[in-house]
């Protein structure tokens, strides 16, 4: 029988723990990967190709929400169901909108954890009761699908804007993302030419209110 495949990413290592030991028991799964931050996420998932990708949405380096959406762009089979802890709408719409599978919450049952990897990897949509109230609660009160709230932001844009807001120099942020700090500088203007913000105050205050990173 083929196992399912299953990377884990979560920026802590007891939650990591937890679900490798619960899935371990499972004769039809099995872990082949874990990842502490995102950029891990998606370079694992791009050497690995899990079936299914347990994805947590607050992490370093990378945010879940930007991991998803590079992971689907560049891995379409691949399966992302979202585990955290975070039943917020912004978060719900956002990563739903990216091309996730599922979003559960991690008060779910052991069990109930389990049958949504399942129904994930055979290509079933997951949502936790509190999440499918909040879904059909935003769809009553706009009546329409939003759209994607990027704010036109490129990929790196989007990378580089939630390490300044992490607090990395260009020196540092040139040096995670492999590329020149002159490069840095240049993304760094360009989003806040699109996004008209003036300094890296403006920058985190905005982070924050889109949820790319928590306080």
């Amino acid at each position: 029988m083929n196992k399912i495949r299953i990377l884990l990413a979560d920026d802590h290592t007891i939650v990591r723990d937890g679900i490798r030991a619960l899935i371990e028991d499972e004769k039809d799964m099995v872990v082949v990967g874990e990842a502490d931050d995102g950029h891990s996420a998606v370079r694992l998932a791009l050497e690995l190709k899990p079936d299914v990708v347990l994805m947590d949405i607050a992490m370093p380096l990378l945010n879940g929400l930007e991991a998803t959406r590079q992971i689907r762009r560049r891995l379409p089979e691949a399966r992302i169901l979202v585990l955290t802890m975070h039943d917020n709408e912004e978060y719900v719409r956002q990563i739903l909108m990216v091309g996730a599978m599922g979003y559960i919450l991690k008060d779910t049952a052991a069990r109930t954890l389990l049958s949504a990897i399942r129904s994930v990897y055979k290509g079933e949509p997951v949502l936790s009761p509190a999440i499918t109230r909040l879904v059909l609660e935003d769809y009553l009160r706009t009546g329409q699908t939003r759209k994607d709230v990027s704010d036109g932001l490129s990929q790196r844009e989007s990378e580089v804007l939630q390490l300044i807001a992490e607090g990395y120099t260009n020196k540092q942020i040139a040096e995670i993302l492999c590329i020149s700090i002159k490069t840095v500088q240049s993304h760094r203007s360009s989003l806040m030419t699109k996004l008209n913000l003036h300094d890296r105050g403006e920058l985190i205050k905005y982070a924050i209110q889109k949820k790319i990173i928590e306080i």
